[in-house]
């Protein structure tokens, strides 16, 4: 089964609003083994929701709408479901007293408004709210099914847990939705796509995402089965052909971030980093100690931003140029050996906008010093400010993992 979600409302469609319930509704149906291909946000707008709902309804078999079902005129998700179903709506005078009940229960009076919630589209079974005055609505038609559940987030997850997780688990066959993540570095986008497009180009199941961040490329391979074996088996097909190609540029199969596997490497040598920080200011700590655990194999680390710093706090010589091959190596070293460390990570360079050096924007030079010597690369990375930081924090991890290796 596939299913599509729309969220209802013209606030959705504002900066200080974010769409978390199609996040939450995801991830519920992933775990039925219910693939979400389409996710929308629509304004309160009758024709435009009906027009998306039929987009829908011609080639989804589930539809999940949340928000839209409160009692002012812009809450127009009921009147919208009704208009491209072709069916009208009825008023219960059930549902009615059990809102105004609500209303007493809080003691406050229910004004007429409110009774436009209690409209409910003919052949739907309404769906209770015990967190709310919006009831949801379940639609079975042509074997679609649509489901209307409210906006806010706990009425909406309250709602989903106790009546359409089930119905929908007990209505469905089984089905088992896993996937395996791979992460790279050290590769562009279409450099790794051209290397492994000819493998998974002729699989249908699983699908293959690829996702580029700086540095950094996931490849999320996605299998969908009656049984987890069967998953696990399609999996290990399609992977075992990838891996051999990515080589040591993989740096994880189950979607862990380089700075956890540089740890656990650290961590099962019984090995500790530390580092020396100038153009990234900080970046490199902050992801080694964004792992829980990472005082087992994090020493410390300098911020030596300025000349003075780096002469004063690591002993860099006044003549060595702030941003160079011996500088970067000889931060590491000092790293190293003044925190007592395993590993020294020393890096420095032009970030830009400008640079204040007469070395080009977007130069870093990376060093690593270790048991077994110094190494220093230079790079020269291509893009803004904050690329050229993520980008050099990246690459000295990496380049302390291919040590490690």
């Amino acid at each position: 089964m596939d299913a599509t979600i729309i969220a209802v409302g013209s606030e959705m469609l504002t900066p200080q609003k974010t769409d978390t319930n199609s996040l939450y509704l995801t991830d519920q149906l992933n775990s039925l083994g219910i693939e979400v291909v389409e996710k929308y946000i629509v304004g309160d707008d009758r024709v435009c929701l009906a027009n998306l709902l039929l987009h829908a309804l011609s080639h989804c078999q589930l539809i999940i709408l949340t928000g839209g079902l409160g009692p002012t005129e812009d809450d127009i998700t009921r009147d919208s479901v009704a208009a491209a179903l072709g069916r009208t709506q009825y008023f219960s005078q059930e549902i009615c007293e059990w809102i105004e009940a609500r209303f007493r229960r809080l003691g406050r009076r229910m004004v007429e408004v409110n009774k436009r919630q209690a409209s409910v589209v003919h052949g739907a079974d309404v769906l209770p709210n015990d967190r709310g005055t919006a009831p949801g609505q379940w639609i079975e038609a042509d074997g679609r099914i649509v489901v209307m559940l409210p906006g806010p987030p706990k009425e909406m997850r309250a709602m989903f847990e106790s009546q359409v997780f089930p119905r929908l688990k007990a209505a469905l066959p089984p089905m088992v939705i896993r996937t395996r993540f791979y992460r790279v570095a050290g590769m562009p986008e279409s450099d790794l796509d051209q290397l492994i497009a000819p493998v998974y180009t002729r699989y249908a199941n699983p699908t293959t995402t690829i996702l580029a961040a700086p540095a950094d490329i996931q490849i999320h391979l996605r299998a969908r089965c009656s049984t987890e074996e069967e998953c696990e088996s399609l999996l290990e097909e399609v992977g075992r052909q990838i891996e051999p190609l990515l080589g040591d540029r993989l740096f994880t199969c189950i979607g862990e971030p380089l700075e956890a596997c540089v740890g656990a490497m650290l961590a099962s040598r019984g090995e500790t980093v530390a580092v020396a920080e100038s153009c990234t200011g900080g970046m490199l700590g902050e992801r080694i100690t964004q792992v829980p655990g990472s005082s087992a194999y994090f020493s410390g680390g300098f911020l030596t931003y300025s000349k003075e710093a780096k002469t004063n706090l690591l002993g860099i010589p006044e003549t060595a140029h702030p941003v160079s091959e011996e500088t970067a190596g000889a931060m590491a070293e000092a790293a190293r050996h003044r925190l007592s460390a395993t590993w020294g990570i020393g890096v420095t360079g032009e970030a830009g906008p400008a640079s204040a050096t007469d070395v080009p924007v977007g130069t870093v030079f990376v060093g690593i010093a270790g048991p077994d010597g110094t190494q220093v690369k230079r790079l020269q990375i291509v893009g803004d400010r904050s690329r050229v930081r993520i980008m050099a924090v990246q690459n000295s991890l990496d380049l302390l993992r291919g040590r490690l290796r």
